[in-house]
């Protein structure tokens, strides 16, 4: 049997291990792998992650250069594009990205195109694990039949396949891939169990059986979908408390004083980052395949997706008491991160901000210690080398968008006709007669 040769294997540590994808999530859990003690191979069909990972080059903030290095000098990990290598593995990790497309549709051609590649290779007595968030089904309805397609091999037979979502938080200082709980759910109890023990063997973090790739699926999705209806709610409330002159930030301070029965949750400029602007589209999409609409998650994507222009509009308003109007007035945006502390800008709702302030005829600039250039709308913007007093004296409105820890605030109060912190970031400055907050 399959099983009882994979879980030598694993025990031995004899397991190859290809990762397809070296982006956010596959680069740090092919480090991690490998770390292990698997020798471990990594697949991206862009050339240019394989040339820096083959020359222990690290692009990814997540991951220890040093780690990153030694294993490449050790030969444990290594990179290709060629998916003939797919041979030489016994478990391979698709990490690939998972956008919409421009009509809000889940776009999983990277994901199908990857499976087709596999299949092409893919070798008996092997797993076959996908990490990228996706709807539920996936697995089983799509990538399942190209496997077993392309190959020739019976899933469950010859083959493993299961679900595990990647829990990846660009900068968080406490949960890194090694220590994250995983969840994981197979094709059948056999496949659910090697897959899982694999994990076991690389992570610390608990790994949770369920009973299908389905519920893993959704699990995933359930995640993301909680924290961007809470993040709606408390942006539409945002809005209100602007009209009714309250301090929502106050509110908030003061209901999470409460022990129980309660989570914080902030608002913002809008939603950033590769999964909670994202994920909902995908349930609200298959959930159409049923005939069921999901009027809740819905509605708060309505009302985060709006938030960048409910910015734009707050910050018309901002300049309006100056006198000054969007147009020609000279904007400077702080931040375009979509967290604070990392350099990465997916879906950052700060670009759309630009965007909208530029089509009213604002002139903007941008400044981010972590991001000196980015590309949005297939054009590059390039920010400032840095702010200081003469800088800042030249703008008509700062926003801060991102809350970047390591910018001066006070400098930006003391040196600002206004300033619009979206963030409030600023909460801890007494001088505040120039501050205004989401």
């Amino acid at each position: 049997m399959i099983k009882d040769i994979l879980l030598q294997k694993i025990q031995k540590k004899e397991i190859i291990v290809g990762v397809v994808g070296l982006g956010y999530v596959g680069l740090p859990l092919a480090v991690e792998k490998a770390k292990a003690g698997f020798k471990t191979i990594g697949f991206d069909v862009q050339k240019e992650k394989v040339e820096f990972v083959n020359q222990g080059e690290n692009y990814i903030g997540d991951v220890v250069d040093q780690d990153l290095k030694t294993l490449v000098e050790n030969k444990q990990l290594s990179a290709t594009s060629d998916f003939r290598f797919i041979e030489d593995v016994d478990f391979v990790a698709i990490c690939v990205p998972t956008p919409l497309d421009s009509h809000q549709q889940p776009d999983i051609s990277y994901i199908k195109n990857s499976a087709e590649e596999i299949s092409k290779y893919l070798k008996k007595g092997s797993m076959v694990v996908l990490e990228s968030t996706t709807y539920p089904g996936t697995t089983e309805e799509l990538i399942k039949p190209i496997l077993e397609k392309g190959s020739g091999l019976k899933c469950g037979k010859d083959f493993y396949l299961g679900f595990s979502p990647e829990r990846v938080d660009p900068g968080n200082l406490i949960y890194k891939t090694k220590n994250t709980p995983k969840v994981v759910g197979g094709i059948g109890k056999e496949a659910t169990e090697v897959i899982a023990t694999m994990y076991r063997a690389v992570l610390e973090g608990d790994v949770h059986e369920v009973s299908s790739p389905a519920v893993a699926e959704m699990e995933k999705i359930l995640e993301n979908t909680y924290r961007n209806i809470n993040i709606g709610l408390v942006n539409e409330l945002a809005m209100l408390c602007n009209k009714m002159g309250i301090s929502l930030w106050e509110v908030i301070d003061a209901a999470k004083t409460k022990p129980y029965g309660f989570q914080a949750f902030y608002p913002g400029p809008g939603l950033g980052g590769h999964c909670i602007p994202l994920d909902p589209y995908y349930l609200s999409w298959k959930a159409r395949e049923y005939g069921f609409h999901t009027s809740m998650i819905e509605s708060s994507m309505m009302i985060n997706d709006q938030m960048p222009d409910y910015c734009v509009e707050r910050a018309g308003r901002i300049l309006n008491r100056f006198s000054k109007s969007l147009s020609n007035s000279k904007i400077l945006i702080l931040g375009v991160a979509y967290k604070q502390d990392i350099d990465d800008y997916r879906e950052s709702p700060a670009l759309k901000i630009i965007d909208l302030l530029q089509a009213n005829g604002a002139l903007v600039k941008y400044f981010d210690p972590y991001i000196s250039q980015y590309r949005y709308n297939g054009k590059i913007a390039y920010g400032l080398d840095e702010i200081n007093c003469e800088v800042l004296q030249e703008f008509d409105l700062v926003m801060i968008t991102t809350a970047h820890t390591s910018v001066d605030y006070k400098l930006v109060q003391e040196n600002s006709l206004a300033v619009f912190d979206t963030k409030n970031v600023m909460k801890d400055l007494m001088e505040r007669g120039n501050i205004e907050v989401l």
